[in-house]
């Protein structure tokens, strides 16, 4: 217990006595998203000897698009940074249906997000987790049941050189983007970049 304790007094001592450093840059990349749970339901028409039962299929497919956003690099520690971000990230899914009027089409969401990354650092790898928020700014072939998404990103990065890298997150959302006859959230797979301006000296 002795042991436990004197190793969290040693990490906290170590924060707090190292320089914290500021660092902004940008992010950009792909999306690859689409909405959970596919729709497969049987409807009956009672009195019609023709078409006594008909069933529609509902899939949400992967959908590719776009995200961009800026971030700024608060570094407390050799291996930990807290990383506010505010990103515009377009989403959605395809969705393909056996019912006529809807047929194939891609059904888009655009976001402009806050997200609040902690990054570990092993060297030139680092781990990210963080909470998100994000508010419907635009939307084409859907009546969102909600305006706003709350959920949770994780993921890896790669430092190619100081300032540059490549990273790979996944976004889960919790709150609702569409109800009909269940409800679906949003998942999003992003793959992308991410450049650092040094300004400190």
């Amino acid at each position: 217990m002795k042991q436990v304790f004197l190793f969290f007094i040693v990490l906290i001592s170590g924060i707090s006595f190292a320089q914290v450093t500021f660092t902004p840059g940008i992010r950009a990349g792909a999306n690859f998203s689409h909405f959970t749970n596919d729709e497969n339901q049987t409807f009956y028409y009672p009195g019609d000897m023709y078409y006594p039962q008909a069933t529609m299929e509902v899939d949400f497919k992967t959908k590719t698009d776009f995200y961009v956003g800026f971030l700024g690099n608060i570094r407390f520690a050799k291996f930990y940074a807290l990383q506010p971000e505010i990103n515009y990230s377009r989403q959605g899914t395809k969705v393909e249906s056996n019912v006529n009027n809807i047929g194939s089409q891609n059904v888009t969401v655009s976001y402009l997000g806050i997200q609040l990354v902690n990054k570990f650092y092993f060297n030139q790898f680092n781990i990210h987790v963080g909470p998100t928020l994000d508010f419907v700014v635009e939307k084409k072939n859907i009546n969102t049941d909600n305006e706003i998404d709350l959920g949770i990103t994780a993921g890896l990065g790669y430092d190619i050189t100081k300032n540059f890298g490549v990273e790979a997150r996944v976004k889960k959302g919790f709150v609702p983007v569409y109800s009909f006859y269940d409800n679906h959230t949003n998942v999003t797979f992003q793959a992308g970049v991410y450049y650092t301006f040094n300004m400190n000296k």
